[in-house]
């Protein structure tokens, strides 16, 4: 079955955007439409988005801003912009900040869906995400939540796995605080960052035999698992 497109459509200009929403809609695209780059980023973070549309020039953040915090949470994501910024320097930031098209208004509707479904089908994979990692002389098995060793397994809590998935999935990358507390916790808070730090605190021991293995603090960002394989 054809994965259905759920997207995030950001356009401070409420006549286009109401136009957009309808027209998508009616072409079989699920949308949520903001009007500025605050309330998107919100959204997207409560919601479950695989597409975003976003005007460059939006009050409040504007559209650059706004992908690269998306980004933050789903580098994989596809972005398309629509502005009416139109020079080189413009369209050479957005694809910097992993833009996937760059759209200038006025464009024709027709254009944009076709566009929306080429990169969608470019940037879909059917294939699933891993979910077996190794990590020095560990294996971590994030579907079962083990964490094996030679003859030794560790059955790990699911706020554990969870937090070790999201470390596996951004090896040797620096993982921000915030974003780990909002992917695993739902809610960047100091509660939820004092717990954070003490299921960090657990992963370090479990690894501390293996010199290859090591989650190191970022200051001031966050953390790193660096493995060498």
């Amino acid at each position: 079955m054809t994965q259905k497109i759920n997207a995030l459509l950001v356009e401070d200009d409420k006549n286009l955007g109401v136009i957009l929403n309808k027209y998508l809609e009616a072409k079989d695209i699920n949308v949520t439409l903001c009007a500025n780059g605050e309330e998107a980023l919100e959204t997207f973070r409560s919601g479950n988005f695989n597409f975003c549309i976003f005007d460059v020039m939006l009050p409040l953040m504007d559209g650059f801003t706004l992908a690269r915090e998306v980004k933050k949470l789903n580098k994989l994501v596809p972005i398309i912009f629509l502005t009416a910024k139109t020079t080189s320097k413009d369209v050479i930031e957005g694809f910097k900040l992993g833009a996937d098209d760059y759209i200038t208004k006025p464009f024709n509707m027709d254009e944009l869906l076709l566009r929306i479904h080429a990169v969608f089908n470019r940037t879909s994979v059917d294939t699933p995400a891993p979910t077996t990692f190794r990590l020095g002389s560990f294996t971590f098995d994030a579907a079962r939540h083990l964490l094996i060793r030679g003859e030794e397994t560790r059955k790990l809590t699911s706020k554990e796995a969870d937090l070790l998935l999201l470390f596996c999935e951004n090896m040797n990358e620096t993982l921000e605080r915030s974003v780990a507390l909002r992917k695993v916790w739902y809610e960047d808070s100091y509660f939820n960052a004092r717990s954070m730090d003490v299921y960090i605190t657990k992963l370090r021991k479990y690894f501390k035999d293996d010199p290859n293995v090591d989650l190191i603090n970022v200051h001031g960002v966050g953390f790193k698992l660096l493995v060498k394989n």
